[in-house]
């Protein structure tokens, strides 16, 4: 039976970027059906869900995250990366069992689908992928999901594995859950980064992306001076121009990061057709930089927005990147740069191209995935007009305006309650099992 929403603000973030007042959507079977305009009859048949005084948006399309984190939220704050890694994140990541990494990976999911992200391009660990996996499916979202493959670690020598482990433990991870969950959950191939994986590694990695339709390539890139100096030394030459040199950049490719580039990498990442996703909280909390983002968008780069994990930020709320994407770069571009209707794109549309998701996603347009937030911001908009919208969601909401989620058609966040997950057993089981998890880890 279809479900009909009538009565609220659509806000399409269709490339013409229509504002439909009093609109209807229809959805059946998963998909927008048909979108009704103001004043156009609605189907009678179907749940009726009333959304008057209510805003629709496309669901937030995160392209960088890291489940297999949240558990360590607050537990490696002021470090600088490479530290940050060798000194907590490893460590942590190392003691993960299969109840620790599954607990860790709902504590996130909750957030995000309580902040109105309902599609995630994330990168796991070392082990128990499998566990991350199936939290991902079984609470509803949508997600491209794949283990971190590493065969050298100088950082902390505990956590790799041989190369070919990596490579047939990835392989039997794209057999078994690519296209998994009616489709929801797809794979992606992901490297950590070149200083963690060996070049048979990284050929064994293009060689799956070769074997396997629909798979994309995921890793970070030239996020550190550092890691950018190390790359420089080991390869003899720049971290974008050794991937190219590998193969493995093309339109499947989402690197993460991307701030200090050379001119000659940016052009590699133009002809590539390479996306990248911005991370302006890590970038900043980590010390790391800020990536020159309308540059990049003026060489034709397609560049999306992600939170990284809740270590880096503390937070996975789409909300805060969108705001510091904005605002990071006016005082060096001018005010009127990163506006916020494009700001919006980079978390909806451009996040779907990312995927290469954009026939399925990142719009509210008939024939798309049903996956859509219903936002309350009686707060922080008048209803009365649309001229501020888009600035309104950008530079005034957060997660306590998010009233309703939807992915593939089912709700899966309700008048600000969980359909399906049980949140307070979620915490409980993420508290006992960070008590655990820190008796096993060797921090420094």
């Amino acid at each position: 039976m279809p479900t009909i929403i009538h009565g609220g603000t659509v806000v399409t973030g269709n490339p013409r970027g229509d504002i439909l007042q009093n609109a209807s959507i229809v959805v059946d079977n998963g998909i927008i059906s048909k979108i009704h305009r103001h004043g156009e009859a609605r189907k009678p048949e179907g749940d009726s869900v009333d959304a008057q005084g209510l805003v629709l948006i496309p669901g937030f399309i995160q392209t960088h995250v890291h489940l297999c984190q949240t558990l360590f939220r607050g537990l490696a704050d002021d470090l600088p990366l490479l530290d940050w890694l060798q000194k907590r994140i490893f460590p942590f990541e190392a003691a993960h069992t299969e109840s620790s990494m599954h607990a860790s990976a709902m504590l996130g999911i909750a957030e995000l689908l309580r902040s109105g992200t309902t599609t995630i391009l994330d990168m796991g660990s070392v082990h128990h992928e499998e566990e991350l996996i199936r939290a991902i499916g079984e609470s509803g979202m949508r997600a491209f999901a794949g283990k971190a493959m590493m065969d050298v670690n100088d950082l902390y020598p505990k956590l790799k594995e041989p190369a070919k482990e990596a490579i047939s433990s990835t392989r039997s991870l794209i057999e078994g859950w690519h296209n998994s969950f009616d489709g929801r959950v797809r794979y992606a191939v992901a490297p950590r980064f070149v200083l963690s994986c060996s070049d048979g590694l990284l050929h064994a990695a293009n060689e799956m992306l070769a074997s396997y339709e629909g798979v994309l390539f995921h890793t970070h890139a030239s996020e550190n001076v550092t890691e950018v100096e190390e790359v420089r030394k080991r390869c003899g030459m720049e971290n974008i121009e050794f991937l190219h040199h590998l193969g493995l950049l093309s339109g499947r490719a989402c690197l993460a990061h991307c701030i200090h580039l050379s001119e000659a990498e940016v052009g590699i990442l133009a002809k590539d057709n390479v996306s990248i996703t911005h991370c302006p909280s890590s970038n900043l909390k980590l010390g790391s930089g800020i990536a020159k983002v309308p540059g990049l968008m003026n060489r034709g780069i397609n560049v999306s927005l992600g939170a990284d994990g809740a270590p880096c930020n503390n937070a996975l709320d789409m909300f805060r990147e969108m705001r510091l994407a904005s605002l990071l770069q006016k005082p060096y571009h001018g005010s009127t740069a990163m506006p916020a209707k494009l700001v919006f794109e980079m978390a909806t549309r451009a996040g779907a191209k990312s995927l290469g998701m954009e026939d399925e996603l990142g719009s509210l347009e008939e024939g798309k995935h049903a996956d859509l937030v219903m936002l309350n911001l009686n707060n922080v908009w008048d209803p009365a007009t649309s001229e501020n919208l888009y600035s309104s969601i950008v530079y005034s909401a957060g997660p306590e305006n998010v009233d309703s989620v939807m992915i593939s058609g089912e709700w899966v966040y309700r008048k600000k309650a969980f359909e399906k997950l049980d949140e307070e057993n979620i915490v409980a089981t993420a508290q006992k099992e960070l008590k655990q998890l820190l008796t096993r880890a060797e921090v420094r």
